[in-house]
């Protein structure tokens, strides 16, 4: 905008500076023509005057270098000329001077001279005898004069060039200086320029309206960013040139980034063939989602294009972990498989026996022997299937079961009793010490707890074993401590105990009648309780399992 004054300004000063000039030279060139038509009419009265007293006489030794002094006669003969020869003189009868002053007494013309690029002015006067007396000066022409004045004309344009030129400069800086110190804050408090009013408030008009949408997009980016801070859940913005524009710290955790990643393509950021097969697809329009493996966890990575005005104007990315998810199949798969191996086979034993007897092909003696086969594969089976019963009712949480205070030290000697038989049985001795502990917990659990461990630690014990229980109070927990003095958990099966169906001998296992779930039940139970289990175990002197209870 600068240039555009300065040259503006520029070109007008010049062209004002040409015009005044052609009109001052214009008007001086017709000034001095006035004053020097009039000098010569005075000249010419003067010379009439002389040559009415002298005659001819006068033009002798008469010097009048700058004029032409012409005596005609009354038939247009040249009687006399200061700067022709008369023998070739034309009649000057029709020149319109003599013309004038014959019938006027006075006469004045003017004639151009295009081969001398200049013009003549002339002044006639008629004598007392009837002659006239005719005296002529050359006059330069305009564009003549405008040569010979060429060098101060230039001087003085030259000056003029200059002049404008600073002028123009700071009356530019100056005009626009205002503009460059506006106020665009409050753009009503600019009072400079009386016409920049509309477009002031036009202004103030839309910076109301830009800071109103400002803090709607704060309000709303607030929001997003509340929302996606907390998500355990990737999620990246990409622009349509696969950009990243957000991404949430769950994002930046997962593809081992910082904030500082936001702008830079996600190539980059985290580069693998199948994002890019995800960002080919989304970039077409479509949905997608793949599976992908980071850090030793599996994410499902899903893709969605966001279309505007039917084309693809960015993409949602979001990072879900289903790690566990995909473990919790691959339990249900092995579950279901074991659930169906432990079943089939007290199955084909009842099976099996009841076939033979209903054939008749067992002897009277060896009926009961049957019978007793399959009341045990039967009790077998349903102590599985109160089992899985449990283990469900476990995974289906505690929705519908209600806290109460609970003495461990006397459910501990509860299930002792329960348990005594079998103990006598195996040739165990069971045994409950400790202090009189309280905590908040669901009954029906806890005495499940403790029930399963007393009974894998007299399943798995020695003749002439022990099991002693314990429980302890602390200051801030409780701990329950089942120990015997069985067969012991080899160090690599320890991790694998809590496992559905995993047992370390299984035909032993088989023998007793283990199904395999009861550890697994007290882990699932510990857990709603917030209690944590450790194992510790020496291979045929016996184990001792600790479950620590919070108290809060």
């Amino acid at each position: 905008m600068t240039k555009r004054i300065f040259r503006s300004i520029y070109i007008v000063a010049l062209g004002v500076f040409v015009a005044s000039a052609i009109c001052i030279m214009g008007a001086l060139y017709n000034y001095f023509t006035g004053v020097q038509q009039t000098q010569l009419q005075a000249q010419t009265n003067l010379a009439a005057q002389g040559v009415a007293n002298e005659g001819a006489g006068y033009f002798e030794n008469l010097k009048a270098d700058s004029l032409r002094i012409t005596w005609i006669d009354t038939d247009g003969t040249v009687l006399y000329d200061s700067q022709g020869d008369l023998s070739n003189m034309e009649n000057h009868l029709e020149r319109e001077e003599v013309k004038q002053a014959l019938s006027n007494g006075m006469g004045e013309s003017t004639r151009y001279s295009k081969t001398l690029l200049q013009r003549s002015l002339y002044c006639a006067k008629k004598m007392n005898d009837g002659t006239v007396l005719r005296l002529s000066v050359a006059q330069k022409t305009v564009f003549t004069l405008l040569l010979s004045m060429l060098q101060p004309l230039l001087i003085v344009f030259v000056i003029a060039l200059v002049l404008s030129l600073i002028l123009a400069y700071r009356l530019s800086k100056k005009i626009v200086e205002p503009l460059n110190s506006l106020d665009l804050d409050e753009p009503m408090n600019n009072k400079e320029y009386e016409e920049l009013t509309p477009v002031l408030e036009r202004l103030n008009a839309q910076k109301r309206q830009i800071k109103l949408q400002r803090d709607e997009l704060k309000q709303k980016q607030k929001e997003f960013d509340a929302v996606t801070q907390g998500m355990a859940e990737g999620i990246i913005l990409l622009n349509s040139e696969c950009e990243i524009l957000s991404i949430n710290p769950s994002a930046q955790k997962i593809l081992n980034t910082n904030p500082f990643c936001i702008g830079k393509f996600i190539l980059s950021v985290y580069s693998s063939q199948e994002l890019q097969e995800l960002l080919l697809k989304s970039g077409k329009g479509e949905y997608c989602e793949k599976i992908i493996e980071l850090s030793g966890e599996k994410y499902q990575l899903n893709a969605s294009p966001i279309i505007s005005h039917s084309n693809v104007s960015g993409t949602v990315l979001l990072l879900m972990n289903v790690t566990q998810k995909e473990k919790a199949q691959q339990l249900r798969r092995e579950f279901t498989a074991n659930v169906s191996h432990e079943l089939k086979t007290p199955l084909h034993t009842i099976a099996g026996c009841a076939e033979l007897m209903s054939n008749n092909m067992v002897k009277s003696e060896d009926v009961p022997e049957f019978a007793n086969k399959i009341y045990t594969q039967a009790q077998r089976m349903i102590t599985l299937v109160e089992d899985i019963i449990n283990l469900s009712h476990l995974d289906e949480g505690v929705e519908n079961m209600k806290k109460e205070q609970v003495n461990l030290l006397d459910a501990a000697n509860d299930v002792a009793l329960s348990l005594s038989n079998e103990a006598t049985q195996a040739d165990v001795k069971i045994s409950v010490s400790g202090d009189n502990a309280v905590i908040s917990g669901y009954p029906a659990m806890l005495t499940q707890i403790i029930y399963n461990l007393c009974d894998n630690a007299i399943k798995y014990n020695r003749a002439d074993g022990k099991v002693d229980i314990t429980v302890t109070d602390n200051t801030d927990t409780v701990t329950l401590t089942v120990a015997d003095t069985g067969i012991g958990i080899p160090k690599e099966h320890i991790d694998r105990v809590f496992e559905r169906f995993y047992c370390v001998d299984k035909s032993r296992s088989k023998q007793i009648g283990g199904t395999g779930l009861g550890l697994s039940i007290v882990k699932h139970a510990a857990m709603l309780h917030n209690a944590s289990i450790t194992t510790e175990s020496v291979v045929s002197q016996g184990t001792t399992i600790t479950v620590t209870f919070p108290k809060n």
